[in-house]
């Protein structure tokens, strides 16, 4: 080869090994009053055949395809500052016309951002939040480049006093330094949407945990004690990062809270969750004890934070990397979100926040949601799993019939695995080494969990005989649907499990919905008087034995003065069709699921139920 072959060869060499220039990108809430924002997507050196753009059908840690591509508006394209033809391909998918030697292409577009979710876009004249698969296309063959985008405030005196919180880093820095409007980087695409972005005038508050700075920043009217939470959730957060292992995966973590009159919901982050909550389950200042809501909400945030190893770090073969265009599936999801639900509340004792019975009584709240359906014995945790896009999240009138919940009876099987850990083992294993042993095999490695990965960990954390015999019920458990002996394995614990009704009433065997001055029967639940008689989910029930009806507790007040055995006559409006019905009352099942610690537990139970629930 002559020298200047060898030059040219050299030179190419470097050219294709030099890595791509980062995608630069611009959002501003350019009209929050009509919910829009401008975004713009400007790639150097764009693919000379006609450059590909996409944005996300889903979004990670929610297993629904959610067409975010439809509230994009006004797309057009710029070829070095001259208009370009956009081709749409697919329903997010659009390919720019090829312009030979143009050195940078842009797009630019408006989304309508008005749904007060976790899961995609809101922005009005009070506040902005975005998640990164709503608002940002991907650049495709770029998708590994490092990203930079510019984040502004709205124009205006809408926009004046408007603070920014992300954990996504700014260009020059570190994450959660000030809540400034500016540029910030990621490493790629899969970092770039994975951190949620909240703006407006929202309250901040900071603490440390393990030496991580957290923040907490409230958006909505609230009477918040921000001591009393930020107290609360150090304590949930120090003993999650000691159950892994210090140091912790993040340098920085943030709580992104919608605070309003009803909701509840969270989705998981890689150095944050987006939250929306009622401002009723907030502590306020002079609270005594802890209320219902307050448990409920400091368990979301336990169980979003929990995500940051398991599911964001953690996380299945299917999930590495994410296919955005399309369902991921994997049976594993009993583990990365029902062993999630299960540490939810546990951390909650286990760092001292509730105590034992509080916990007690918020596991039985679970076991009895599971055991309501006649669903949890016809679908496996496992097949819940797969189908998660397709069923769970997509409930109808027939769901608790048809399907389990991979959250409950997952947070059921962990229980019931750990239990046994515990037990064989005379407290020298638990679930808590399982889950170490996942982290260090598959989250310090990045290595995604093969489909017989948790099996295999149990297995290894177990000990050769316990951890074998274990690895072989749990794959029945959730390949399977049978009901799990928790009153058995609670019993070496000094742990008592009792089923009761919960009041005296008979019933129909169906559940009403709808609004102020509406019965309408939401659910017909399988072999109960209501399916018997013929009712269906839809109709409006109006009276029983010729008293008018028009609300849940109307029925139940008319319930309760009678009897189980007794016939009743119902009518109801279907297809605006006047209809009647006779149903016999059934009595009430035994739903209510109470636990309780033995009086008098011996030293070996109360040694394990120390291990278990500390104190």
């Amino acid at each position: 080869m002559s020298a200047r072959s060898t030059r040219l060869s050299a030179a190419a060499s470097a050219l294709h090994d030099r890595p791509p220039p980062a995608v630069e990108y611009r959002i501003r809430p350019a009209n929050p009053g009509a919910h829009l924002f401008e975004v713009s997507c400007t790639v150097a050196e764009p693919d000379p055949a006609g450059q590909v753009f996409s944005l996300p059908a889903w979004i990670p840690g929610s297993y629904m395809i959610r067409e975010f591509a439809r509230n994009i508006v006004r797309l057009r394209a710029e070829a070095d500052g001259e208009p370009c033809a956009l081709e749409k391909l697919d329903k997010h998918t659009w390919r720019a016309a090829a312009v030979p030697g143009a050195r940078v292409l842009s797009v630019h577009y408006e989304v309508y951002a008005w749904d007060l979710s976790v899961r995609t876009a809101h922005l009005d004249t009070t506040h902005g939040f975005f998640n990164g698969t709503s608002v940002f296309l991907a650049v495709a063959g770029r998708t590994e480049a490092p990203c930079v985008v510019t984040i502004e405030r709205p124009e205006g005196d809408c926009g004046r006093d408007w603070k920014l919180v992300t954990a996504l880093p700014p260009e020059h820095g570190h994450p959660g330094q000030a809540c400034r409007f500016g540029r910030f980087r990621a490493a790629d695409y899969d970092e770039l949407i994975d951190h949620p972005v909240e703006m407006g005038r929202f309250t901040l508050a900071r603490f440390e945990a393990a030496g991580v700075p957290h923040d907490i920043a409230l958006t909505g009217r609230h009477d918040c004690d921000l001591e009393r939470l930020c107290a609360d959730l150090r304590r949930v957060c120090e003993w999650q990062i000691a159950l892994f292992g210090t140091p912790a995966p993040v340098d920085y973590y943030a709580f992104l809270t919608m605070v309003v009159g009803e909701g509840y919901g969270g989705l998981e982050h890689r150095a944050s969750t987006a939250l929306i909550c009622s401002r009723a389950e907030l502590p306020w200042k002079g609270m005594e004890g802890l209320p219902d809501g307050y448990k409920s909400f400091l368990g979301l945030c336990s169980h979003e934070y929990f995500h940051t190893w398991n599911v964001k770090r953690i996380k299945p073969v299917a999930f590495t990397p994410y296919d955005l265009a399309r369902e991921n599936h994997t049976r594993l999801l009993w583990a990365f979100e029902g062993f999630t639900s299960y540490y939810d509340d546990l951390a909650l004792v286990r760092s001292g926040v509730i105590g034992i019975d509080d916990y007690l009584g918020l596991l039985g709240k679970t076991i009895a949601n599971v055991l309501r359906g006649s669903g949890r014995l016809k679908q496996s945790v496992a097949e819940s799993s797969f189908d998660a896009w397709t069923k769970y999240y997509r409930q109808d009138e027939n769901a608790p019939n048809a399907i389990v919940s991979y959250y409950a009876k997952g947070a059921l099987i962990a229980l019931a695995l750990d239990l046994q850990l515990r037990a064989g083992s005379e407290g020298a294993a638990s679930l808590d080494d399982v889950m170490r042993l996942l982290w260090r095999r598959h989250g310090l490695t990045g290595v995604g969990v093969p489909e017989d990965g948790i099996f295999a960990a149990v297995r290894d954390a177990g000990g050769e005989r316990l951890g074998a015999r274990l690895a072989k019920w749990l794959q029945k458990a959730v390949d399977g649907c049978e009901d799990l002996p928790l009153a058995r394995l609670l019993r070496p614990f000094g742990v008592s499990l009792r089923a009761e009704a919960a009041g005296t009433a008979p019933v129909l065997g169906m559940k009403l919905g709808g609004g102020s001055g509406e019965a309408k029967v939401a659910n017909v639940y399988d072999d109960g008087p209501a399916q018997a008689a013929g009712v269906s989910a839809g109709d409006v029930l109006i009276a029983l034995d010729g008293l008018r009806i028009s609300s849940a507790k109307g029925l139940e007040d008319l319930l309760a003065r009678r009897g189980a055995g007794d016939e009743v006559e119902l009518h109801l409006f279907r297809r605006d069709e006047l209809m009647s019905f006779r149903a016999v009352l059934a009595a009430p099942p035994a739903e209510r699921q109470e636990l309780k610690l033995a009086p008098r537990a011996d030293s070996a139970a109360a040694k394990l139920r120390r291990g278990w629930l500390g104190g």
